[in-house]
């Protein structure tokens, strides 16, 4: 689809209808996107059809035959106003401004002008990217930031990947699998804390068949209603439809580079065209859909990460998953440079700046590389935390890197008081955690 095309956005009541009207305007051949709802609109969480407006009078036709609650709005990219006055353009390059000026007009950013962004370097450019990001971050996202829990269930993994430390061929990882029941307990001690969604996070593990997963999955709404987030790798379309329809309701299966070279090198056993069909189904079957990549992996360019932010808005991506790349102990990455701290918070600003309306982590690998990781991502678009709320006894052996940083509810709220952001309302903090 042309980017400066005049496009209109069909947002439904609920995401039954969302596909209802997905698959009818599919059958007819009508071309759209499916993207993160513009917040003007609606949740962060839902997922709207965006089209050319050249399609508008055939798509409400093929609606009219089904019965669907929906609205249709001018799709307008969010502005900025009063931007470029507001800015000390000393020191700024005329291609910098030139690109502000194109964000306060709400015109969509191309590759080049992505690149340079990241190409970024002088002091006050850096300072202007990062202050650019915030305010779209408040201004469409707020100032709370989301708190989410992940169990990390099991470290087996069939998988090769030559940076993962739970790889297959990690011989010094001390291998586990939670059981059915302390997975549930684990959430059901999430929920006490007053954490509305659950992150189920585990290598690729056939030990765990669907049945068992969904399993898991309706016991923990059952006994929680909490919203359930997977992450447990590549499927297929029959299984991640059984796994919606006994309740998940995100799934984040990460891209890490759109380079198909850099992935095939990361990946030795993963087919790249695989993850991205995956990433459709995930997207077709109405999960709000999760990605993201690593910063510093061998071979990646500039270019290359331009493209990464670019796949996630084009794929419509609603969770996007920035960090530095972190050698693992025993991989064949083992002795290679981390990834640096100054483009991964680059990479989150800019994503913000083009991706808009989506949930964006100070991730753990960030926390991990630099104690003041996640601070310094929520003050440049970052407005999500993940705590590591794997049982004790089994967490230090779910080390994705070296010196993880096991991210609890005290250092997210010291991050998230640093970076002057709100608490979530939903916390159930005892006074010795709110202090």
């Amino acid at each position: 689809m042309n980017r400066k095309n005049n496009k209109v956005i069909i947002v439904c009541d609920t995401t039954t209808e969302m596909l209802m009207a997905d698959s009818e305007l599919r059958s007819c051949n009508i071309v759209f996107q499916l993207v993160p709802t513009p917040s003007q609109y609606g949740s962060i969480c839902s997922t709207s059809i965006a089209l050319e407006e050249t399609y508008k009078s055939q798509a409400k036709a093929v609606l009219a035959n089904i019965k669907i609650n929906y609205n249709i709005y001018p799709y307008e990219v969010k502005r900025l106003t009063g931007l470029m006055a507001a800015l000390k353009k000393e020191g700024l390059t005329t291609e910098f401004q030139v690109i502000i000026n194109k964000i306060e007009l709400g015109h969509e950013l191309t590759k080049e002008d992505i690149i340079i962004l990241l190409n970024a370097k002088e002091a006050l450019e850096v300072k202007t990217l990062f202050s650019i990001a915030d305010r779209f971050r408040k201004e469409i996202v707020g100032d709370v930031v989301e708190i989410r829990g992940a169990i990390e269930f099991s470290n087996y993994c069939a998988k090769s990947c030559n940076y993962c430390g739970i790889r297959k061929g990690c011989n010094s990882t001390k291998r586990y699998r939670m059981k059915e029941e302390e997975i549930i307990e684990a959430a059901v001690e999430l929920n006490r804390l007053g954490i509305r969604t659950v992150i189920l996070q585990s290598g690729e593990d056939d030990y765990y068949d669907i049945d068992t997963m969904c399993s898991i999955i309706k016991r923990i709404k059952l006994e929680t209603k909490m919203g359930i987030t997977l992450s447990i790798g590549e499927k297929s379309r029959e299984d991640y439809l059984k796994l919606r329809e006994a309740g998940a309701n995100n799934f984040l299966l990460k891209i890490e580079t759109t380079n198909r070279e850099v992935f095939k090198n990361i990946h030795p056993d993963n087919d790249y065209d695989t993850r991205i069909e995956c990433a459709k189904w995930l997207k077709e079957l109405g999960y709000v859909n999760g990605s993201g990549n690593m910063i510093g992996l061998p071979g990646q360019k500039i270019e290359d990460i331009a493209e990464d932010i670019l796949y996630f808005k084009e794929m419509g991506i609603h969770m996007i998953g920035i960090g530095p790349f972190l050698p693992a102990t025993d991989t064949p990455f083992e002795n290679l440079p981390p990834g640096s701290v100054d483009m991964t918070l680059k990479a989150i600003a800019v994503t913000r700046i083009v991706c808009k309306n989506v949930f964006l982590p100070a991730t753990t690998a960030l926390a991990s590389i630099d104690p003041d990781g996640q601070r310094k991502a929520l003050e440049v678009g970052a407005n999500t935390i993940m705590l590591i709320s794997t049982p004790e006894k089994y967490r230090a052996s779910y080390q994705l890197y070296k010196n993880k940083n096991m991210v609890d509810i005290k250092s997210a709220i010291e991050a998230i008081k640093n970076a002057n952001r709100r608490l979530p309302k939903y916390l159930k903090l005892t006074e010795k955690e709110e202090l």
